[in-house]
């Protein structure tokens, strides 16, 4: 649909500056692009209809052309012509889009009109045009496009710009033909194509930064249904699939908005990176918010209401593409077929391996088929899907979901009996969110639809999120994940109430971008549920305290010491017996798995199992019985002291050692480490060098991560040369624990996982350069390693959010507790430790942990006396000096 522009391109103003000759051809054309796209520019500023921009782009794009087609001989126009291809053929063209172009000849050897081919084509490059272009005979379009399905899709979106009109037509019959791609080839194709583009971005339309046109939903998902639609119909348009009868009126217009308002994203895009640019990037999210006119609310940044937006059309885009390509799979696939029907109640029926419902007004006559659907989908796993005509039933349908509905006891069992089904509970779910009757059921589900949260933590939506914890939940189930994760297998299998579970999983996240504590908002939530659902007091109280403390076990278990027994029985307090800590950390494991690919590794995975399995050791010992200190470290002792009789080493020298340390050692250390430590001092003596071990650890605690052991004089310098010569070797610390001895000394132990958060390599070599390289920096660590500047990473400068800092004094371990929450970047501790020496501050321990974007580390420290810092004004200065470093150091 060209749609000519001459207020903003005027072709005789170009001809007559052309035939002047005045200037140069290339400069007459370069300044004709330049104004007109300054003009359409300042339209688009306006509020221009987003139509007549890119419709009337791709006419004065045309102009250009043949214009610049104009200054070279050709053959005859039944011989040769200029075609517009691609999304440029389909006469749409956004600022910096590709001009794809095909230089179609016949009857005639392309070689003989070399000169006029480069001559043009050279042009077109020194006016700037980004130039896709072909040079093809009829019969070599054919060839190229029988063997390839990009090259068939842009030939058949084609269309003359210049020449004979039989030529292109003549092309296009040969292409779209029974030879090159049967009907059924090409669909097939088409759903081949699209399946491996949506697989590049995890099959979902909330990436973090989606890509208006090959995202899930995004502007390639609405062309694909126009090239099938073209290549079966023979249509020019989509509208013309109204009179296929495969799209109604009111679903063209929704399909037409979305389609615009992807259009007006990406001119803006472009506009805005005066470059071609689709990706939505977090700066690009943040310009266009802004652009937009978006304004940040309480609970929702005007970044998140912008892309809840786009998320919210591109849901809808997928959608219509599901239910058209559907459409087309009956129409094109499965024409022939012969047809099995399978009646399964009143209402529904199975049409060739597919639930349709079984008359149209089924939905009208019985709003609770809507919930029924579902169920009867997941309680037959071997149907293999809705039919399309269904779907446009629930959709037209939906509308019937009000508080009534809500209400109903028959709806309310039904949306319960899902959540009991053996099978299917998390597909069905999804494609309730899909179709749009989970968000209108459960309105504070439709809330959180499309609603992003603006960091590198949380790469899905909240809906998308909740629904893939559920899914992750499902999965524990099966054999092939029990390794993986063997006590969340163990646990799901043996749950009382399954479906309990699920309802906090559904609603542990419901609150999020309302404002306040989205854990108790969404308690509340739960209630209301449960009793909606007519669920008994211990179940609501259950699943209300587990959207309440679903944060608990993950925080607990990365920011606390958990190898401290009184950490372990205050947690167990807080459960309060084994039922509710079964059930929570199963939602803790599908939380975090659920919330970042890259957050689950075997160190997170071993801290919530030791923390799971010592809250277990203490709920069954009993609450009113906690471990007793004195026991312990005699018990840990009396296993080292075995451990080390077997190497032969003295237990009068063992003693000797062990009375400079203090209790706090034996209680956080296990006996092999304790063993370990004990037979390297002993070993080295006296020796003024740092002693340094490498292994990967045994340790219950800290399985799955590589310890690093330093014995050393303790100098105030030391936490902050170590971490510092860690940065340099690309190591990242997940844990310190600090032990003083009473002659001066320091027992350092640092569990650290690589780069990519990973364990580290077992390779001699490599483990022999780490543990060369912190020797020669710890040899003097007054000699401070010098602090790495490597370059902040593009995603990381976008989120430079103010250090936050909190100071609170620990009376149980008598230290002061530092919390650290700040964008990450390089050298990040070691800055923290420089100030740390410049404050004459002592480190006794450390937990770091990343979280996307941002670290957030608990230093536990004391002052120079070995005392917590109890001077308000010290305690005002460290906190000024770390956040002014730290920030400085962002940008």
């Amino acid at each position: 649909m060209l749609v000519t522009i001459p207020d903003f391109f005027n072709r005789r103003e170009v001809e007559a500056d052309l035939a002047a000759g005045k200037q140069p051809v290339v400069k007459v054309l370069k300044q004709a692009l330049k104004d007109t796209q300054a003009r359409m520019d300042a339209a688009f500023r306006q509020g221009e209809d987003i139509r007549r921009l890119i419709y009337g782009r791709a006419w004065m794009m045309d102009q250009i052309l043949e214009l610049a087609w104009l200054q070279f001989p050709w053959p005859p126009a039944l011989q040769a012509s200029l075609v517009a291809v691609g999304g440029y053929g389909r006469g749409e063209l956004h600022p910096f889009s590709d001009v794809d172009i095909l230089l179609l000849f016949d009857k005639v050897d392309p070689a003989d009109w070399q000169n006029s081919i480069s001559g043009f084509l050279t042009l077109l490059w020194d006016i700037r045009l980004d130039l896709g272009s072909s040079v093809r005979t009829i019969s070599q379009c054919y060839d190229e496009a029988r063997n390839d399905i990009t090259i068939a899709t842009n030939l058949i979106e084609s269309r003359t710009i210049h020449g004979s009109p039989d030529l292109q037509q003549e092309m296009y019959d040969r292409v779209t033909s029974e030879g090159a791609w049967t009907d059924k080839e090409f669909f097939k194709a088409k759903l081949i194509e699209q399946k491996e583009r949506h697989e590049k971005t995890n099959n979902t339309e909330y990436n973090l930064e989606p890509n208006l046109k090959t995202s899930p939903g995004g502007l390639r998902d609405i062309q694909t249904i126009g090239w099938v639609a073209k290549r079966h119909f023979g249509t020019t348009y989509i509208r013309d699939l109204v009179a296929h009868h495969f799209v109604t009126e009111s679903e063209l217009d929704t399909l037409n908005k979305g389609e615009l308002y992807l259009w007006t994203v990406r001119y803006a895009l472009h506009m805005l990176c005066k470059r071609r640019e689709d990706r939505l990037l977090f700066d690009h999210q943040r310009t266009l918010a802004d652009y937009f006119g978006y304004e940040d609310q309480e609970g929702a940044l005007a970044v998140e209401q912008f892309m809840s937006k786009y998320y919210r059309i591109a849901m809808a885009m997928s959608e219509f593409n599901d239910m058209l390509l559907q459409h087309f799979d009956e129409a094109i696939l499965r024409v022939d077929d012969e047809q099995s029907i399978r009646p399964l109640n009143n209402r529904f029926q199975v049409r060739n391996d597919y639930l349709e419902t079984v008359y149209d007004k089924v939905f009208e006559h019985h709003p609770f088929a809507l919930m029924e659907l579902f169920v009867l989908m997941a309680q037959h796993p071997a149907i293999k899907g809705v039919r399309a005509s269904t779907i446009r039933l629930v959709r037209n349908h939906r509308h019937l979901i009000d508080d009534d509905f809500r209400h109903d006891i028959r709806n309310t069992s039904l949306f319960m009996e899902l959540l009991r089904t053996p099978e299917g509970v998390s597909t069905e779910l999804k494609r309730m969110n899909r179709y749009g009757i989970l968000g209108r059921y459960l309105p504070e589900f439709g809330r959180i639809v499309g609603q992003m949260q603006h960091d590198l933590f949380h790469i899905y939506t909240v809906d998308a999120h909740t629904l893939k914890v559920i899914q992750k939940m499902r999965q524990f189930r099966h054999p092939e994940y029990r390794e993986q994760f063997s006590i969340a297998h163990r646990i799901v299998n043996q749950l009382p109430k399954i479906e309990l579970l699920y309802i906090a999983g559904l609603y542990h996240d419901i609150a999020k971008g309302r404002g306040g504590d989205h854990s108790e908002l969404g308690a509340d939530d739960v209630v209301d549920f449960c009793r909606r659902h007519h669920l008994g007091k211990w179940d609501t109280h259950l699943v209300a305290w587990l959207v309440r403390s679903h944060l608990k076990m993950s925080m607990t278990a990365q920011r606390r010491d958990i190898s401290d027994p009184e950490v372990i029985h205050s947690f167990a307090m807080e459960v309060r017996d084994l039922v509710h800590l079964d059930y929570l950390y199963v939602l803790t494991v599908a939380d975090i798995n659920a919330t970042n690919n890259t957050l689950w590794n075997n160190w997170r995975a071993t801290l919530l199992r030791h923390l799971y399995m010592e809250t277990k050791r203490a709920l069954r010992r009993g609450l009113e019985n906690p471990i007793n200190k004195e026991d312990r470290i005699e018990q840990v002792q009396h296993e080292a002291m075995l451990l080390l009789a077997r190497k032969g080493i003295r237990e009068q020298a063992v003693l000797d050692h062990w009375s400079l340390l203090g209790d706090d050692y034996f209680l956080r250390e296990d006996a092999h480490n304790i063993a370990w430590h004990t037979w390297a001092i002993l070993e080295h003596g006296d020796s003024p060098l740092p002693l340094i071990l490498i292994r990967k650890t045994s340790y219950r605690v800290f399985e799955g991560a590589t310890e690093i052991f330093i014995y050393s004089e303790d100098l105030p310098t030391l936490f902050p040369a170590t971490v510092a010569a860690m940065d340099q070797l690309n190591l990242n610390i997940q844990d310190a624990r600090i032990i003083l001895t009473d002659h001066g000394r320091s027992l350092n132990t640092y569990t650290v996982l690589a780069e990519d958060n990973q364990p580290l390599s077992e390779n001699p070599e490599y483990l022999a350069h780490i543990q060369q390289h912190l020797l020669e920096e710890l040899d003097d660590p007054e000699d401070y390693p010098e602090i790495i500047q490597r370059r902040v990473p593009r995603q990381l400068k976008l989120f430079t959010t103010p250090t936050r800092l909190t100071l609170s004094n620990d009376p149980a371990s008598q230290q002061t507790i530092l919390e650290v929450i700040t964008p990450d970047r390089p050298g990040l501790l070691a800055r923290i430790g420089r100030i740390f020496v410049e404050y004459d501050i002592s480190v006794r321990k450390a937990k770091i942990s990343s979280i996307g974007e941002r670290v957030e580390d608990f230093f536990f420290i004391t002052d120079s006396q070995n005392q917590p810092i109890s001077d308000p004004e010290l305690c005002r200065h460290l906190q000024q000096a770390i956040c002014d470093q730290l920030d400085r150091h962002m940008h």
